[in-house]
């Protein structure tokens, strides 16, 4: 996981969200309540819109309209979203088609048949059921017009890939925006800064899990970090662990050449749509990713560690 540093002055929160961890920082003790109602707020609206795991929420009701049978233009099968899905899915759509499909919002019954289809918590714990491989529709079939989405009657929609680097930048947004402090958001593995630094930059600790190799690195005001994994959200099927990201080609788990991809942007959904892409990408990941001139870290399954784009130097690291 990648864990955030307080730098003084800071004042911090950690609670538990999404199966994962999430840390507020700001840098005015006095603003820590009231950046975290906003935060919470929405954080909250986040999930009623985009959960694929609360019966409740708006991605797991859409139905299309049947509209008139009578209609020469045949039947309408869009339906209208709220504000937060169309720009979440407005997100998701376009690193869909900037990470060349590797990234896709239209994987949901996939995971489920994988057997992702609660919170993973439960799935670790629950029966080691054998697992379905169900093609990816692809993001395509998708289409947004304003509010009204067009998709085909059936098809889960997942943003497990992107809205949670999305809520990052829009709670660190808020809250410098609202406040005027200089604010940390880390969403599990999904960092987003915005306002001024403290000083000394946010100090942050990259390091999956406790066996990985780590590093400390300084980002300045207004970036943002992400790190993506195949050795978290894990689960068995049968004599098979499978992990979360799956590749839409095969409609499997990607093959986990990379134990984690952290990768630096000017938003933390520049950085996760990267170092997710770069995972499903598999062995031509690194090429990939090369190309997009960013800051990245990458440890490969045995542990070593390649850096690209700048990213600050470490002993024993593959530098670019």
């Amino acid at each position: 996981m990648t864990t955030s540093y307080d730098g003084a002055p800071t004042a911090a929160r950690d609670w538990d969200l999404w199966s994962t961890r999430a840390r507020l920082v700001v840098t005015d003790q006095a603003a820590l309540d009231p950046a975290l109602a906003l935060v919470h707020d929405l954080l909250e609206e986040v999930e009623l819109a985009a959960s694929r795991f609360r019966p409740d929420a708006e991605v797991r009701r859409l139905r299309p309209d049947p509209g008139d049978p009578d209609d020469p233009d045949g039947p309408d099968d869009s339906v209208r979203i709220s504000p937060m899905l169309a720009d979440l899915l407005t997100a998701a759509l376009e690193d869909a088609e900037r990470t060349g499909g590797a990234v896709d919002p239209t994987v949901g019954a996939t995971l489920s048949g994988l057997g992702y289809d609660r919170d993973i918590r439960l799935v670790e714990s629950g029966p080691q059921l054998v697992a379905v491989v169900r093609p990816v529709p692809g993001w395509r079939v998708l289409r947004l017009e304003g509010d009204r989405l067009r998709l085909p009657a059936g098809l889960e929609i997942d943003l497990g890939a992107t809205a949670k680097a999305v809520a990052a930048d829009r709670a660190a947004a808020l809250v410098a925006g609202r406040l005027g402090v200089g604010v940390l958001v880390s969403l599990g593995g999904d960092i987003a800064t915005a306002g001024p630094a403290p000083t000394g930059g946010w100090q942050v600790l990259v390091q999956d899990t406790a066996k990985d190799p780590s590093a400390q690195v300084e980002l300045a005001a207004g970036t943002a970090l992400a790190t993506s994994s195949t050795i978290r959200r894990t689960w068995q099927r049968g004599a098979e662990q499978l992990h979360h990201i799956v590749d839409p080609r095969t409609g499997r788990p990607a093959e986990a050449v990379w134990r984690s991809v952290s990768v630096v942007a000017a938003s933390c959904r520049d950085a996760n749509a990267a170092a997710t892409a770069t995972i499903v990408k598999g062995r031509r990941g690194l090429r990939w990713l090369e190309g997009t001139g960013l800051p990245a870290r990458l440890v490969g399954r045995d542990g070593t560690v390649h850096l690209r784009g700048g990213w600050p130097g470490e002993p024993g690291g593959e530098a670019a």
